[in-house]
């Protein structure tokens, strides 16, 4: 069997239980704690640099595995396979409208401990993809500041109300509504063109939230100025492209200057 973990070789392997479950966390870093939630299928190379460039930034990467063989490589076969796995797992409401993915009960206990373990004013968290959601329903837990929900793509977007729904339920809403009004803020990152992540669910939560929601979009439309493909998704790791100006790498700065804000003491 083939062996990826050198990909990780810079973070340190530990693991946490909550909720009988237990799971191995990647951390790196110092300051306080960003939980990242790696994107289909699993932590990539691309996945962990976001997460070295979160520990750079000066906080503590703090990096769960959910899904997948840490360090494999992106393929289509590999993502086949943990979206369908993903699909019929209780932990992930994939097809669900109007209700929160019970991992994140398990993700809030490991934000809790990442807090008291790091310091700081709080946590941040940060979604990707088939977790991208999984941001929004951790703000229930008043420790987590600095929610960032990079495409997504919870529910499935098979129907249109699928399309619109954003992974949470009318309770967790409300609660995540409190928090905006006391002054949370919530950013939220998509390719225009993404079917994923359908244009009418950051419509929900502009609606939702208002202000509160900070909507990061970038042109991945046909003819666009940067040449985006249409089938652009990951705005962090696979379609980032680290060049000064570029809008992706803005995208990525301007995360971690929310992360800066938010969690600074």
């Amino acid at each position: 069997m083939t062996d990826y973990a050198n990909v990780l070789d810079d973070f340190v392997q530990t693991d946490f239980t909550s909720q009988g479950k237990t799971r191995v966390v990647y951390r790196k870093g110092t300051g306080p704690a960003v939980i990242v939630i790696h994107e289909m299928p699993g932590i990539t190379s691309e996945v962990a640099a976001f997460g070295r460039r979160v520990a750079e930034a000066g906080f503590t990467t703090v990096m769960p595995v959910l899904f997948g063989k840490p360090g494999k490589p992106l393929s289509t076969g590999y993502a086949a396979r943990n979206v369908a796995w993903g699909c019929v797992t209780r932990e992930f409401a994939a097809l669900a409208t109007g209700r929160t993915s019970p991992i994140t009960l398990w993700l809030r206990a490991l934000g809790a401990q990442a807090h008291e373990e790091c310091g700081g004013p709080g946590v941040g968290a940060l979604g990707m993809c088939f977790t991208g959601g999984f941001a929004l329903a951790m703000m229930v837990d008043d420790r987590v500041l600095a929610p960032v929900l990079s495409q997504p793509s919870l529910p499935l977007a098979l129907t249109k109300k699928q399309g619109r729904d954003i992974g949470i339920s009318a309770s967790d809403l409300d609660r995540v509504k409190e928090r905006v009004a006391d002054g949370a803020c919530v950013l939220g990152l998509r390719f225009t063109a993404d079917r994923a992540v359908p244009a009418a669910r950051f419509e929900t939560l502009r609606g939702a939230l208002g202000g509160g929601f900070v909507a990061v979009e970038i042109d991945s439309s046909p003819g666009n100025k940067w040449g985006i493909k249409k089938t652009a998704h990951s705005v962090l790791t696979n379609d980032l492209v680290d060049e000064p100006g570029h809008p992706t790498r803005e995208a990525l700065d301007q995360v971690m200057a929310f992360f800066a804000d938010r969690l600074s003491t």
